[in-house]
């Protein structure tokens, strides 16, 4: 376990914390426990050349309990208090806030508590580290404001590696499913391309027994959604990223789509650190491993590739918004 850009000790511009929280306790607020399966990447039809170069092997797990019940009820108060800088993010989702970490010191200790950390750990099988954009840490969805609406439609993140965690009480909520697609983000892509989505018959929707509840998720690799309510009422979930420590992996990001969600006050100072991180641990490699060779090409390749993500985020940083963020509808 280790740490990839430790959380910054200043809030940008507009950020307050909350007064009269409680104190993050890891002994009452947390109650992890291993989950029951799990699913790798192998078994939605990714090959095993894809596969080598990602953060796991491991897609996802089943839901496994993270929260006691007083840290699910702190959990809850933590939401609805952040449900006051809901935004929505492009035509994918109507009503999320991102940024709860700059305003509730509880979400912000949870999100990088050791404890939940090293649970993860064990569930991916590789050393992690709660990631280097806090904008990815402790992000919530709410409930739209239409019945026939998704939630969030279908897609991968825009992030290695979560967690999904039930907010709200399932059994109260009717409809919003947590899916996601037995097959690949390609096979996605070619039924998106054809006007469909993923069928009922190919997607899997996990029981999650109560709040508190949790699914980890290789979210770049697993096509996923929350799905429509069937009647109106609150439904809140909570979505916390991490990153593979080994920067020798494919970074699994497209923070280009931030551009058109994200405060920018925190978004592009974020975006530069974790770059620079990627790169920095990418140039230590070389540093320990680059052996004698004639050939400058092969050299400045090596060179090229070390800092290839600070140079895509710089372009990227100028090239501005996208036209809106990816998704396969639904």
């Amino acid at each position: 376990m280790g740490i990839a850009v430790p959380f910054p000790d200043t809030q940008p511009p507009g950020y307050e914390w909350f007064a009269d929280e409680p104190v993050f306790d890891p002994a009452r607020h947390l109650q992890l426990e291993a989950p029951a399966d799990i699913v790798l990447l192998a078994d939605l039809g990714y090959s095993e050349e894809e596969i080598a170069t990602k953060a796991t092997p491991v897609a996802a797990s089943s839901p496994f309990r993270m929260l006691s019940d007083e840290g699910a009820e702190i959990m809850l108060t933590v939401a609805r208090r952040l449900r006051a800088f809901a935004m929505p993010a492009g035509d994918r989702i109507e009503s999320m806030t991102r940024g709860g970490c700059y305003r509730s010191m509880w979400l912000r200790d949870l999100c990088v508590s050791p404890e939940v950390t090293a649970h993860l750990e064990r569930i991916y099988g590789i050393e992690i580290a709660p990631h280097a954009m806090p904008l990815h840490l402790g992000h919530i969805n709410f409930e739209p404001s239409r019945i026939d609406a998704a939630i969030d439609k279908w897609h991968h993140d825009t992030l290695p590696l979560d967690f999904v965690m039930t907010v709200t009480d399932p059994a109260l909520v009717a409809g919003g499913r947590f899916e996601y697609f037995l097959g690949t983000k390609h096979e996605a892509a070619a039924l998106s391309a054809q006007g469909e989505t993923p069928p009922p018959d190919r997607t899997v929707a996990p029981d999650f027994p109560g709040p508190g509840y949790a699914i980890a998720l290789h979210g770049d690799m697993v096509v996923h959604r929350a799905g429509p309510l069937t009647e109106l009422t609150e439904r809140i979930s909570m979505v916390n990223g991490y990153v593979a420590v080994d920067t020798s992996r494919d970074e699994q990001s497209r923070s280009a789509d931030l551009i058109v969600v994200d405060d920018p006050n925190a978004l592009y100072t974020e975006w530069a650190k974790f770059a620079a991180w990627r790169s920095h641990g990418r140039l230590g490699a070389l540093l320990d491993e680059l052996e004698f060779s004639a050939d400058p090409e092969a050299v400045a390749a090596q060179l090229d590739s070390a800092i290839a993500e600070v140079a895509q985020a710089a372009a990227e940083m100028r090239a501005g918004a996208p036209s809106g963020i990816e998704h396969y509808g639904g």
